[in-house]
Parts: structure tokens; sequence; C-alpha cells
């Protein structure tokens, strides 16, 4: 089994900087919450990290099948619970692709696979809230 090395050091009132497998960068919190605001939220990076694992999934599927876009805009949509602990509620994906001649067959079965099968990612965020997906695709 795999691992992985985290690691987080204060930096400031409220800011971590974070080591990832010798990947350093920010977190923190608004000014108004008492950061410094020195880098993104870390619920905000659990969505990042959501794009980041079905992008990379569906971008090496497409590929293989000689079906890549000239570009993919990945969008989540979702909101916050009111009370604590403030958690996100029905987390939404938009995957936007552009392209000439791109098959949208292939590009149905490669995001299905990244949420059904291999995004470990929405896999995790599935046991706390459901996430839904659509596809838009563009010439």
């Amino acid at each position: 089994m795999a691992k992985s090395k985290v690691q987080g050091k204060l930096i400031g009132n409220m800011g971590f900087e974070m080591t990832l497998d010798g990947h350093r960068f920010v977190t923190d919190a608004s000014e108004e919450n008492g950061g410094n605001d020195l880098g993104p939220r870390p619920k905000q990076m659990l969505l990042a990290g959501l794009i980041g694992c079905t992008g990379m999934d569906v971008m090496s599927m497409l590929t293989k099948m000689r079906s890549k876009p000239k570009d993919l805009i990945i969008e989540v949509e979702t909101d916050v619970t009111d009370e604590h602990p403030k958690v996100y509620k029905d987390i939404h994906l938009v995957y936007r692709f552009k392209g000439e001649g791109l098959s949208r067959k292939n590009i149905e079965k490669a995001v299905s696979l990244s949420q059904e099968k291999y995004c470990g990612v929405s896999a995790m965020l599935k046991e706390a809230t459901p996430v839904t997906y659509e596809i838009v695709v563009e010439e």
C-alpha cells in the first residue's frame, strides 16, 4: 500500500505551510476569521482535490481512447451547511469539454468510470454527501 507523507507547519495566526510528498503550499483562514489570507481554505482544497483527481482520470482515459479534448474545465457547485461542523452538501461537478470531433460516448464513458470506479476523492466524499455531475461538450 502506498503511503503519503503530509506535514503542516504553523506559519502565522492560522496559516500552515503544507508539505505533501515534497510539494509545498500554504492554507490559511480569511482575515475576518483570524487568518492572514495567505492561501486557500482547507475545505476548498478538498474540492480542488476532487477536480484534480477526476480530471486526471478523465484525461488519461480520453488520451488512451484517442479522444483528447482541446480544453477541459471542471467546475464544482455546492453549498455549505449553516451549522457546525460546516460541511459541503450536494456536490455537483460540471465537466466542460471543448474541441472538434469529440466523441460524446467516449467522454461519458471516461467521466462515468472516473466517478464510479477510479476517483478516490470522489469515493471518499460520496460517503458524506451526494456527488453528481453533468457533461457539456462544445465545438
